[in-house]
This record gives C-alpha cells, structure tokens and sequence, in this order.
C-alpha cells in the first residue's frame, strides 16, 4: 500500500510538471500519511542527509567551476585545442571537442562547460561555414565528459549516496573516471572527424607549428594546473578530498585575478550568485532524496527490482544492459543530482551483486546521467547549445544519431570492460 503510494505519487507528480525536489518530498510526506508514521520523519531524514562533512566540497567545487567560467579560461583553451587540431578536416569539430574536455576537467560541470565552450565554439563554427546543428551536437556531447572529471561535484554526491551500500573513496572515483574520460573523448573525436567527411567540411589553415601549440598550452596552462592540484595533493596526503574543493577555489581566484586579470567584479559576483543558486538546488534534492531513499529501502525497493530483473535474465550481460536502458530512460527525466540519488540504492546492490565493482557502476551511472542531460524532456545543456546555436532541439535531434552512437560505444566499454575504470585506481592503491 504505502509503496504503491510512494511510486504513484511520485510519477504524478512528475507528469504534472512539479520540480523533482518538491515531487521527492510531496510524495515522501504522502508516503508517511498512508503509513501513519509522524510528519517530522521526513524533516528529520531530510535535515539528516544534509548534515555531512563531506558535502562542504559541492559548494566549492560548483563555485569553483563558476569562476573559470566567468574568469575567461575558455578562451585560452580554445586557441590550444585550435593550434593543435585545426588544421585537419572538421578542425574546428576536433578543437571544440578538446576543447570541451580540457574545459570540464578544470570546471567539472556539463553546463558550465557547454555555457563557456559554447558561446565561443558555437558562433565561430557557424561563421566558419559549419552547420548549426552539427556545432551543437559537437559541443554538447563533448561538454559532457565533465561529469566525470576531477572536479565533478556529481562524484561527491554519489560517493555519499553509495555510503551505506559499500565503502566508494573520491579519490577512487576520481581515479576510476580519467580513462573513461579519454574513452569519451576519443568518441567523440571519431564522430566529430566521420561527420565532417561526409558532410564534407573543408580544411581551414595549416599546421601552425609546435612551437604556436607549446606557447598556446603556456597560456593555458595556469588553468588546467588546478586537476594536477587536486589529484597530486589527495595522492600526496597533503589535502583531503573535500579540503581540495577549496584549494580549487583558490587557484580559481589567483589564476582568474591575478595570472590572467580577466575576472571582473561584476563576473565575481555573478559567479557567486549562480554558484549559491546551484548549491541551493544540490543540498535540497540531497536532504530530500535521503527521506525519499530511506523508504525505498524500507520497503525493499532494490530487492524487488533485482528478483523482477531476474526474472526476464540471469545472465549478468543482461542485466547491466536493462540496467544501462533504465537508468539512461530516467535520466531524460530527471536532474543529473536526483538520478544519482535515487538510482544508487536501487540499481547499485543489483549490480554489485551480478560482479560489477561499485567504482565501474559509479561511472557508468554518471555517463548515462550525462547523457540525459543531452536529452529531451529535460535536456538542460542541450537546450544551452540550442539557445546559443540559435537552432530548434527538433533539427538537433534529427542529426545526433551518429554522437549518440559514439557514447554508447563508450557506455558499453566502461560497462562491459572493468579494466578500463579499475586499472588506475588498483595502480596506484
């Protein structure tokens, strides 16, 4: 009864346009009603799941990422990925592409990304004689290998969601996304290149040079120092994983205001703004999911879904397949933050339980997190690229098939190839 209350409410909720933290908590408070449990549960379970040392690195590292937005990193970054893959069919395509992941790993965010990368990229590649939707299928798959970055506040959130399932360090989930990270990269590349050839791109300029490539990597350089940061102090001991949320920040700061004096205070305070905003929206969804998930598990939610599972296969294949086509269907739903909130507790035992490692299922959960965030009815970086892109989702949509295929390629190596998540974080443990 009171599971049949949770899931309904949930779902109408949801088709009735609620925002999904509301929708979490309505259908909670409704869920406590049918059970005759008190009211305050829930505010309890919510306060509860917010109150974690831990969760100080989602305010740095979302601000963090705010300030590399606004401080104009992205522009150095460009002319580095330009120099080095311009000059080759679809140059622009391969440098936006580049240019996206280098830009996600010192902002680890798809929208920061897709918002810095895009209103440069974008415009440049129309003016360039390069189709509108092709830009913007380019940036905004390229953009999402942010989520698995070392400065992806998502890898925080869902080392506190998987906390009571098994023992998930930062430092190995960090570890664990760089290789798939180059897997994605490396997707996208080939789609970007194959595109291009058959829409027959042409070639712009010549190889600049090394020495235009050495000297424009210099100028980038002061940016992306902050992954080095992060990884060489969490691996030498010197910080802990949420002490290096603030050390990002700080790096943001001197590099933004005083390597590259680009940081205006006007920027400044908006970087704080939007970094609050995003921050709010966070620890709201967190508090709420953890009331949401405490009935879950009270009412085997996991269990149940593991024996329906089971059911249609025991073949462990299949079920990270199901597992991959589920959690790829909720993330077109819902917020990247709640998937993984409420995803984990349920498709995580189910995993772990058929062989998979939880530092594998953590990053396959984030990749097809991503790639709702590409995807209608929510589609948020997806609509950023169009806005920018000055092009309707529906002339996107018709174009993306050969991008969606390079990152389910990706998604079916990191899900069927454990090596390639667990090899560095075994390495260096």
């Amino acid at each position: 009864m009171e599971l049949t209350v949770l899931a309904l409410s949930f779902t109408l909720l949801l088709i009735l346009g609620v925002p999904v933290a509301f929708a979490i908590g309505l259908s909670s408070v409704a869920t406590i009603i049918a059970a005759g449990l008190p009211v305050a549960m829930v505010f309890q379970k919510m306060v509860g799941g917010m109150q974690v040392f831990s969760f100080l690195a989602i305010p740095f590292f979302v601000f963090a990422g705010e300030l590399m937005l606004y401080g104009g990193i992205a522009d150095r970054i460009v002319r580095f990925a330009n120099s080095l893959v311009g000059h080759v069919r679809g140059g622009l395509g391969m440098s936006n592409v580049i240019g996206c992941t280098i830009f996600g790993g010192v902002a680890g965010s798809p929208l920061a990304d897709v918002s810095a990368m895009g209103s440069v990229m974008i415009p440049l590649m129309k003016k360039e004689g390069y189709d509108a939707d092709y830009a913007v299928n380019v940036t905004t798959h390229a953009a999402l290998v942010g989520a698995i970055m070392p400065t992806s506040h998502n890898m925080i959130i869902f080392t506190l969601a998987a906390s009571g399932l098994a023992s998930v360090s930062v430092l190995g989930l960090i570890l664990a996304g760089l290789v798939p990270a180059i897997i994605l990269t490396l997707c996208n590349l080939g789609a970007a290149y194959w595109v291009a050839v058959r829409r027959g791109y042409p070639i712009h300029g010549n190889f600049p040079g090394w020495l235009e490539v050495i000297k424009s990597l210099g100028a980038a350089l002061p940016g992306l120092f902050v992954v080095v940061i992060i990884l060489g102090g969490i691996l030498s001991g010197a910080f802990t994983a949420t002490e290096s949320a603030s050390i990002a920040v700080a790096w943001a700061l001197f590099v933004t205001v005083i390597v590259y004096r680009t940081l205006t205070f006007q920027n400044f305070l908006k970087a704080c703004a939007k970094a609050c905003k995003t921050t709010g929206v966070v620890l709201l969804l967190i508090g709420i999911s953890n009331a949401f998930g405490y009935f879950m598990a009270l009412y085997e939610v996991p269990q149940m879904t593991g024996a329906l599972m089971q059911k249609i296969s025991t073949e462990p294949w299949v079920i990270f397949l199901m597992i991959n086509i589920l959690l790829f269907i909720l993330g077109t739903f819902l917020d990247m933050a709640a998937t993984i909130l409420i995803c984990t507790p349920i498709f995580m035992p189910i995993a772990m339980h058929f062989g998979m490692d939880p530092m594998q299922f953590g990053i396959m959960l984030l990749i097809n997190c991503a790639l709702g965030l590409n995807t209608p009815p929510v589609g948020s970086v997806q609509f950023v690229g169009c806005a920018i892109g000055g092009i309707s989702v529906g002339q996107v949509m018709r174009t993306i098939g050969p991008f969606y295929g390079a990152l389910t390629v990706a998604v079916l190596l990191v899900t069927y190839v454990p090596m390639f998540t667990l090899w560095l974080p075994n390495l260096l443990k």
